[in-house]
């Protein structure tokens, strides 16, 4: 795979080139970015995935939907559908991709929908819901809307300063365009990463003098929840259990079993797979799944033994007050 990488140098240098002009372009009003009367803030990174975005959708829905009428748009990556879909009880999985399922599953009292034109599907949201914040999941890169407040988050083990342009590495925009957000999370930290650290972290990101830069770690479930009744996670212990994943990147769910002193064979799988009869067949044949919670919705009902560890971001020092007043500040 390396060696792959290596020879597509070449491909990854055009690609570097057609995102600069295209931000360029952007830049100087040749492309048209476009503002909306409904308050929006972009969730987003410049790598592809493993960033922490749907929990971090998540997180701000938690904060603001018992004040604002909350309504969260996404592309619905990898769905069978097309266009602009609204998400109901009716919908299913395939139809607006597994995250915004998540999503709606868990906030039934939300607006959630999908549509790869992120524009469209602002003016769908605003005739049809009228919502009083709009949360752009994964729109960082699409510069066609112009948010009110942009997060950019980025993986503390792998922060896109030391990334490179697809498909030599994971970057799919320029490191250059950091300068638009308003907060940068360096996500997935230590949960003890000490302050030295965090300097020399802001250091290497260099933030603009508008920019915060906040860090947070992922704080694990202590409870199961699957098709069965719920479970302590310490119950595990000793229990031999399959591991399945379908996500850009397993290593912190990983690390974190094993310094739990879990013992599990791990079935790793690409971002937002969906899995074949063969691999279900394979699960069922597993006396104990457990699996995340996005790849627990592309599962259900179809794997006997099926249970999910949920996350969610735990913010170091004072993170989580300077995050929500920075929100609150938008919707006055």
């Amino acid at each position: 795979m390396q060696l792959l990488k290596k020879l597509a140098f070449p491909i990854s240098l055009i690609y570097a080139l057609v995102v600069h002009i295209r931000n360029f372009l952007y830049d100087i009003g040749l492309f048209k970015s476009n503002s909306f009367s409904t308050p929006t803030i972009c969730v987003g990174n410049l790598s592809t995935g493993g960033t922490g975005k749907t929990p971090m959708i998540e997180y701000l829905v938690e904060f603001l939907k018992n004040k604002n009428k909350v309504a969260v748009l996404s592309r619905g990556y990898r769905r069978r559908s097309k266009g602009f879909v609204l998400a109901t009880s009716a919908s299913k999985v395939e139809e607006i991709g597994d995250e915004p399922f998540q999503i709606y599953s868990k906030h039934p009292d939300i607006v959630v929908a999908v549509d790869a034109n992120r524009c469209n599907g602002i003016r769908n949201l605003q005739h049809n819901s009228n919502p009083g914040i709009i949360l752009l999941d994964d729109a960082f890169q699409h510069r066609r809307v112009k948010p009110n407040f942009s997060i950019l988050l980025t993986a503390y083990d792998d922060l896109y300063t030391n990334d490179w342009y697809l498909p030599t590495g994971n970057l799919r925009d320029s490191k250059r365009e950091a300068k638009r957000a308003n907060l940068i999370v360096v996500t997935k930290c230590p949960a003890q990463l000490n302050r030295k650290k965090q300097a020399e972290i802001i250091k290497i990101l260099n933030p603009n003098s508008h920019q915060e830069v906040l860090f947070s770690s992922f704080s694990y479930d202590q409870e199961i929840k699957g098709n069965a009744s719920s479970i302590a996670l310490d119950d595990l212990l000793g229990r031999r259990i399959t591991l399945v994943t379908g996500i850009a990147n397993p290593k912190p769910l990983v690390n974190y079993l094993e310094n739990k002193g879990m013992e599990f064979e791990h079935l790793e799988y690409n971002d937002h797979h969906f899995f074949s009869s063969s691999e279900i067949e394979l699960f069922n044949s597993k006396k104990f799944v457990l699996t995340t919670e996005k790849d627990f919705v592309r599962l259900k009902g179809k794997v006997s033994n099926l249970n999910y560890i949920s996350v969610r971001h735990e913010f170091l020092e004072d993170g989580a007050s300077v995050l929500e007043q920075a929100v609150n500040g938008i919707m006055h």
